[in-house]
């Protein structure tokens, strides 16, 4: 029997080691090997993808690992793999891990670049990508829709990975919770890099979105910890959190312009996070509330100038009886142990308050619902420059508790009470854009359920030494906000060009054709003064310059065909400085691809004159340009001007974000002098920009239909100030937007109609 029982016990080591001796390392090298490895994979196998390009493929990982063996996928080396043209990943089973692949120069051909799913019945289940990169993997029509990230199941995890330039529609990391098995997740998304994420120019460009309106009563419970959001600037939500239970910590937002936003869902914890702004934008934001339950402790606020839904700290109205997709009201959530240092009236309460709207807006629309029970306690306001107005509020606040709450500025606004204390405060710089008291501020709030914020934002235990504020001081060693190192794919090195742009002279047409096209980015192609007579289009596919190389004889560029002048591709830049732009009003003198513009291009035109033209700009749908800018030029005799208008779908999105138009006169142009749109009830975006100062307008807009001469309609911020406008025979020169504050400042008008001001615009709802 004792025999026996040992033989049996050798019997089952020798079956355990067979077992473990099964994991292989498989080298792949080609798509067809690389389907056979992964039908044959067993818990423990390597599946190695040979160094090289892999083009247009669609890889269904699948396999059932464990935890001490997952079936793991990777790169030969770490980076040298890359996944091109229209490529995916779908990833189905347990245990299964995605290492060091690189996907660009391509995009997906599903809806997705890598889903944790590859049909309902075959769902990934604690697994994880990690030191991966998708880089530029955006669609040729910025209109279609993916996301590059898609979680799904339970227990995933996506971590140091590098997700950089996704500028078409959708999110770039989205989290399903449709169904049983894909809520109490748990998924991880930690220590990646996500950005930049340029400018989109409407809604639907959330960097990170956790569940949906339909999903957003599902209790999620998903980590975001310790990335690093890097100008992710796609819309409003950077994190747009729809969802139960989820936790976002020690995550760096870096002059992103928008905010995380508890749009839907409850009892959120949102601690240790630090929001980095600047001098130059007002739409980098913060944190904006709505729904119940959050805790918002031990952030981290440094200039932040956004206001209303970008401020530092945005509350808003909710909609009584919300249904789902719209405005729940805030209750019962704790803000408390935040610093804000040189932040523009960070405390903006009632946000979203449009009682004044509702002859705009159905009462469905209506934000009415001001916060209750919520509590503000021991948050450090500092102000190097002092701000009296620390404090907005749009509606009433007396649902709002204000405890040990201090301010080194004198509190001015219209909210005051014994919880918002003003003394002088003294403190030091401890690194860049980090500040903290020379001395624990230790009168704090106990509120309840206030020893949960155990440690502060660096992790220093409060029990031992407490502070008003997100940081309790000493702080040990050399603290930074940001420690780059720590964020995504290690192998990752964004070349930086040392390359030094070159002026290369023209002297005719050939030449210019042949520069332009061999030119690299950032050139400058300065022209001999003459004629250029040119018979086709030019391309524009970099960052160029076309300049006269002598300032007083101006190269004239005279284009002859039917065909545009020069026509825009995805990440062209042109400048055009001290040149002349004629045509024959057959042809429009700059346009944009009519389909794929992936990419969002830039204009400059300086000390330039453009002629008879049929248009100066047209744009087409799809297409988007983050900065326009002319100044001191002069455009003339032209039928139409610029046209910013293709975006007529009313889902609230616009061809260009900065349009700056300076010290340049506009002369008999028939129509359309500048026709600058945006349709739609949305919010979520900057909403286009407009600046119109120091021009001259005559004889402009005797064929214009709309009577209007300037048509910026839906556009949220303009300037129009210190303009000339003469003899245009037109009923209105501009149609402001009271809501948004816009309004004219000292224009000289003649024979030329009037400007107006409508309160509230009406909008097409988009929900």
């Amino acid at each position: 029997m004792k025999k026996s029982l040992i033989l049996f016990v050798l019997s089952l080591i020798s079956v355990f080691c067979q077992t473990k001796s099964v994991a292989q390392t498989i080298k792949v090298v080609n798509a067809s090997e690389l389907q056979t490895a992964i039908a044959k994979a067993n818990p423990g196998d390597e599946i190695i993808m040979k160094n090289g390009i892999w083009k247009d493929l669609q890889i269904k990982f699948y396999g059932t690992g464990t935890k001490d063996q997952p079936i793991t996928l990777r790169a030969e080396t770490a980076g040298r793999v890359t996944i091109e043209g229209e490529s995916n990943l779908q990833i189905g089973g347990t245990y299964l891990v995605v290492q060091d692949l690189h996907f660009k120069n391509g995009y997906t051909p599903s809806k997705s670049v890598i889903q944790f799913k590859i049909n309902n019945d075959s769902i990934a289940n604690f697994s994880r990508v990690t030191h991966c990169v998708i880089d530029e993997f955006t669609q040729p029509n910025r209109e279609d829709t993916d996301h590059w990230v898609e979680l799904w199941g339970r227990n995933n995890q996506l971590d140091h990975c590098s997700i950089i330039g996704k500028s078409n529609f959708g999110p770039t990391v989205r989290v399903f919770l449709n169904g049983n098995e894909n809520i109490y997740n748990y998924h991880q998304i930690v220590y990646n890099h996500f950005g930049p994420r340029p400018r989109k120019g409407g809604p639907h460009g959330e960097t990170l979105q956790i569940g949906d309106s339909n999903t957003s009563m599902a209790p999620s419970y998903t980590n975001v910890s310790n990335n690093f959001f890097d100008r992710c600037n796609g819309e409003v939500e950077i994190i747009s959190n729809k969802s139960n239970f989820n936790e976002f910590r020690n995550n760096i937002f870096f002059e992103s312009e928008g905010s995380l936003v508890l749009r839907h869902g409850n009892y959120c914890v949102i601690d240790g996070n630090v929001f980095i702004g600047n001098e130059q934008s007002d739409f980098i934001g913060g944190i904006r509330v709505i729904n119940t339950g959050h805790w918002i402790t031990n952030n981290y606020f440094y200039k932040i100038k956004g206001n209303e839904f970008r401020s530092a700290l945005a509350v808003m109205n909710g909609i009584p009886k919300s249904p789902l997709n719209r405005y729940n009201q805030v209750t019962d959530v704790v803000v408390a142990y935040n610093t804000y240092i040189d932040c523009i009236s960070p405390f903006q309460f009632g946000v979203g308050a449009n009682v004044d709207k509702k002859d705009v807006l159905p009462a469905s629309e209506i934000r009415s619902a001001s916060p209750e029970r919520m509590l503000v306690a021991n948050n450090l306001l500092y102000n190097h420059i002092p701000d009296t107005n620390p404090i907005i509020n749009y509606d009433d606040v007396s649902g709002i508790t204000f405890k040990n709450n201090i301010f080194n500025s004198e509190n001015k606004s219209s909210v005051t009470n014994n919880g918002l204390i003003t003394q002088a405060l003294e403190l030091n710089k401890l690194s860049e854009a980090l500040y903290a008291p020379s001395q624990n501020l230790e009168d704090v709030y106990n509120g309840f359920d206030f020893d949960k914020i155990s440690t502060d934002l660096f992790g220093s235990e409060r029990s031992k030494q407490n502070s008003i504020g997100a940081i309790t001081v000493p702080v040990d060693g050399n603290p930074l906000l940001i420690k780059k190192e720590r964020y995504g794919a290690k192998w990752l090195i964004k070349e930086s060009s040392n390359y030094k742009s070159k002026t290369i002279a023209v002297s005719s047409k050939k030449s210019l054709i042949n520069s332009l096209k061999n030119a690299n980015s950032g050139d400058v192609l300065s022209l001999k003064a003459g004629i250029y007579k040119i018979d086709g289009s030019l391309a524009i596919t970099k960052n160029i310059t076309l300049t006269s190389s002598d300032k007083n004889k101006k190269a004239e560029l005279r284009f002859t065909s039917n065909q545009p002048g020069f026509v825009m591709h995805p990440k062209g830049d042109l400048h055009l400085e001290n040149v002349i732009l004629k045509g024959d009003k057959k042809q429009v003198a700059i346009t944009t691809l009519d389909k794929n513009m992936s990419k969002a291009f830039n204009l400059f035109i300086e000390d330039t004159e453009i002629a008879n033209f049929q248009s100066v700009l047209h744009v087409y749908k799809a297409a988007f340009a983050d900065s326009i800018t002319i100044a001191n030029s002069n455009i003339k005799n032209c039928s139409k001007g610029i046209l910013l208008n293709t975006e007529i779908d009313a889902k609230g999105d616009y061809n260009a974000e900065f349009v700056t138009i300076t010290n340049t006169s506009f002369d008999a142009i028939l129509s359309d002098v500048l026709n600058y749109f945006r349709g739609g009830y949305d919010e979520s975006t900057i909403g286009g920009n407009l600046v119109l100062e120091n021009n001259s307008f005559t004889n402009c807009g005797e064929a214009d239909e709309s009577g209007i001469l300037i048509q910026n309609h839906g556009i949220v911020n303009v300037v129009l100030s210190n303009n000339t406008f003469k003899n245009n025979p037109v009923k209105d020169i501009a149609i402001l937007w009271g809501e948004k504050g816009q309004k004219p400042f000292n224009n000289s008008i003649s024979n030329s109609g009037e400007i107006r001001i409508e309160q509230n615009l009406k909008q097409k709802l988009m929900y």
